[in-house]
């Protein structure tokens, strides 16, 4: 954790230097003065009604969720700030890939004005939680980051050690829904005690920056629940635009 510090304030005072020498871009249009300009944040749109009460999926033309009926979430919902479309998805790219990390700010405010239009509930938000390798080369985790923001915003306790990434697995992209949940089934664990003392009769709020199919939230949901956690909601910025969650599935 401590050479993972270490990391992210290098990565910031990099940034101080380069925002003298060069003053910042949006990262959506990448139009000089600010890293997510208002005009970029004004097309970020809430989702459509036409979507699953309870996973935010498309519903069919008879208004039903497919993914619920075969799969119903075992966590209790999932609420996602807008489409994986850009701006949005080039703002999550810079924040994940490009370290950009100082989107990390609007992006979590993002985050929390959609807590608050759904008027979720929750009494702890946790992150999900990257692999100590992948943390490492990366150098931060991009969901931590994002939880902390929405955290100041909505003023809820952050818990970053209550839940650990315990198997490394590859990356998501261009996996089925069947192999994403495969793929990370039993990767994530609770620590104890400080996990049943923490979680016991409480709600939770996971946060990630983008969810497909659910699956990652799902896998760690299931140990939060069994260490005694009230409900579970997962929080997002992104779910995918229909072309994209058809092609996951």
């Amino acid at each position: 954790m401590t050479s993972i510090l270490k990391t992210l304030r290098s990565h910031l005072a990099i940034q101080v230097i380069l925002d003298s020498l060069f003053p910042p871009q949006c990262a959506g249009c990448q139009r000089g003065g600010a890293v997510l300009c208002s005009s970029c944040i004004a097309q970020i749109k809430p989702l459509a009604s036409a979507r699953c009460y309870y996973c935010c999926s498309l519903l069919d033309p008879g208004g039903l969720c497919p993914s619920c009926y075969y799969q119903p979430l075992r966590m209790n919902g999932l609420r996602a700030t807008s489409l994986h479309t850009d701006p949005l998805r080039l703002c999550i790219h810079a924040l994940k890939y490009a370290g950009n990390i100082r989107l990390a700010e609007p992006l979590g405010a993002l985050l929390a004005r959609t807590y608050t239009a759904y008027k979720m509930q929750a009494d702890i938000i946790i992150p999900v939680p990257l692999h100590s390798e992948r943390e490492r080369h990366r150098g931060y985790n991009q969901a931590h980051l994002l939880a902390k923001a929405c955290a100041a915003q909505i003023r809820l306790p952050l818990h970053d050690a209550i839940m650990k990434r315990v198997r490394a697995t590859p990356p998501q992209v261009g996996l089925t829904a069947t192999e994403r949940k495969r793929n990370v089934f039993g990767a994530f664990s609770c620590t104890e005690p400080l996990a049943t003392e923490t979680l016991s009769g409480r709600k939770i709020l996971l946060v990630d920056d983008v969810c497909t199919t659910g699956a990652t939230l799902e896998a760690c949901a299931a140990p939060l629940l069994a260490a005694g956690a009230l409900s579970v909601w997962g929080l997002v910025l992104a779910r995918p635009s229909e072309k994209d969650f058809f092609e996951a599935t």
